[in-house]
């Protein structure tokens, strides 16, 4: 049996380092960072939701309880905002991975942006 993208990208303590690495460059990014430090209270517990999310989504545990949707409806994102956080995303997954890992982690990122951007935009 093949191995599953999160088992490719070294698991859970990789995906962790991943993603703490890719908040550390959203915070501070001019268009995006302010949105993120006005409501993300505890950036650890942030961090080890998030990280539940993502191994889900690459096929790991199924450890993340949702609402993802939901919780971005009030914070009344641009396309101009998809694109910096899929910009960001992006660059740190070329940084992260093996170029086949990457590439995956990007088009996964990519399709969230397609289901999420017409339901938040459109929210506003």
């Amino acid at each position: 049996m093949a191995e599953s993208l999160f088992e490719r990208i070294g698991g859970r303590p990789k995906l962790e380092l991943f993603l703490r690495n890719f908040y550390a460059t959203v915070r501070i990014d001019p268009l995006i960072g302010p949105i993120f430090e006005g409501v993300v209270e505890d950036w650890p517990g942030h961090l080890a939701k998030i990280a539940g999310f993502w191994s889900l989504q690459t096929g790991g545990p199924p450890d993340y309880r949702g609402g993802m949707m939901a919780r971005h409806v009030p914070l009344s994102l641009r396309p101009g905002h998809f694109d910096a956080w899929l910009g960001l995303w992006e660059k740190s997954c070329r940084a992260h991975f093996d170029p086949p890992e990457a590439t995956e982690m990007i088009r996964l990122a990519e399709g969230f942006r397609q289901r999420m951007e017409p339901v938040l935009v459109r929210s506003r």
